[in-house]
């Protein structure tokens, strides 16, 4: 029984959760940012390029006579860029934020700390 109350200890810490929702949410991000380079930046930068090339979609560029894909490597290239900086502007903001939370007026000694310097001014009376 204890192996499976460690698992539930570990399973929702805050960081285990955090990264859990981090890895889908990265997931849908993904498929967002790749709409976006694959749906809306290539058509709308690369079309011209394109036709001059006679070619469908940027997938399609390929050196003749050779298997290497170099508009497939192009795509992910673009997609990787956009979701990079897209990331960084997400952890630049939540950074800020972080920064920005007030810190916390340190608490008052509390009654066993108090009674605590009481004893040790008591002591310190009595040897002296």
């Amino acid at each position: 029984m204890g192996f499976f109350k460690e698992f539930k200890e570990f399973a929702v810490k805050g960081n285990v959760v955090d990264l859990a929702v981090g890895v889908v949410i990265g997931g849908a991000f993904g498929k967002i940012v790749t709409s976006l380079v694959e749906d809306i930046i290539t058509p709308a930068i690369l079309t011209p390029t394109l036709e001059k090339l006679q070619l469908n979609n940027l997938a399609e560029l390929v050196i003749p006579g050779t298997a290497i894909k170099y508009g497939m490597f192009l795509s992910a290239a673009i997609s990787f860029i956009v979701v990079a900086f897209a990331l960084f502007l997400m952890i630049k903001g939540i950074n800020k934020l972080k920064k920005e939370a007030p810190a916390e007026a340190p608490a008052g000694p509390t009654e066993d700390q108090k009674l605590l310097m009481e004893i040790r001014d008591l002591l310190k009376a009595k040897n002296s």
